[in-house]
């Protein structure tokens, strides 16, 4: 049964892409600020997004309220019966954080944890474990920084016994190697802004040669989303104009993890596997 938390969040979700611009910023905002929507009226809403209050209410409307007092009632009432608690781990205080920005950082990328924990949704994180052991092979996906951390999830994947590889970026573009790729493969994409073009049409490309697309990224209405099986949401803000990668890392070794849990069998074999070729190679000291 899908409770009502995850009800209103897809509902929102649903809609976004008929949506007029200025309304998509007030769903993105929403989704953004989930838990503090109880705690804001359509007026703090209108002004914190640049937008009238006349499209705020439109926005409600859209998504299947009465008005905006609605959609915040009910989001109220679903964050009742929904396990929240946004400080999983404590926090600095912002008065200790003036000169440090060291602290500041951390204290940023804490947040990012905690919200990352708090608003990802469990069983799509457990269909996409699934998918990735039932899949013939993992191939992942990314551009930039991206392609660092698609190269980290293969390389993690394949240590616990899954079978898989990154798409290179090289003299070929990825649709020409997901030309390669079959039905019972999975493609697992890493998003975040600015958004690669190419990532994105190589989801879409795959989803229309029948490979399953899954994605990482920021938000659940990221463009790579529309492509997507299923969208794993981190939070990846950052002090300057780039993306955090702690909470992203943190997804990345869970995924690992679970995959290992779940496959205890075959991730112990891959595991000596491993050791037993580097030490065959003189790779590590003894």
């Amino acid at each position: 049964m899908v409770s009502r938390y995850k009800e209103i969040r897809e509902k929102i979700q649903s809609k976004y892409n008929s949506l007029p611009l200025n309304q998509r910023k007030v769903a993105d905002f929403v989704i953004d600020n989930f838990d503090n929507i109880p705690f804001v009226d359509v007026h703090e809403v209108s002004k914190q997004v640049g937008v009238s209050v006349a499209s705020v209410i439109r926005f409600a409307q859209s998504a299947g309220f009465s008005g905006f007092s609605e959609l915040r009632n009910a989001v109220s009432d679903s964050l009742k019966k929904h396990l929240t608690k946004n400080e999983i781990f404590s926090l600095v205080n912002k008065s200790k954080l003036d000169n440090d920005i060291l602290t500041s950082v951390a204290n940023m990328d804490v947040k990012n944890i905690n919200d990352t924990l708090t608003n990802i949704d469990k069983e799509t994180f457990n269909s996409v474990i699934e998918k990735i052991l039932h899949s013939n092979r993992v191939y992942t996906a990314g551009l930039g920084i991206s392609y660092l951390l698609a190269e980290i999830l293969s390389y993690q994947l394949t240590q616990v016994g899954v079978d898989s590889s990154v798409l290179k970026h090289t003299h070929t573009l990825f649709h020409e190697q997901i030309l390669y790729l079959k039905k019972n493969d999975l493609l697992i994409c890493f998003s975040f802004p600015p958004y690669s073009k190419e990532t994105v049409d190589a989801a879409k490309y795959a989803t229309k040669n029948g490979i399953s697309v899954i994605s990482i990224t920021h938000k659940s209405t990221a463009p790579i989303a529309a492509s997507s099986k299923a969208v794993l949401t981190v939070k990846s803000e950052n002090m300057l104009f780039t993306n955090s990668f702690a909470a992203i890392s943190v997804l990345i070794n869970a995924i690992a993890t679970a995959c290992a849990v779940k496959n205890k069998l075959k991730a112990k074999k891959a595991l000596k596997e491993s050791e037993k070729i580097m030490i065959e190679q003189d790779q590590v000291i003894l």
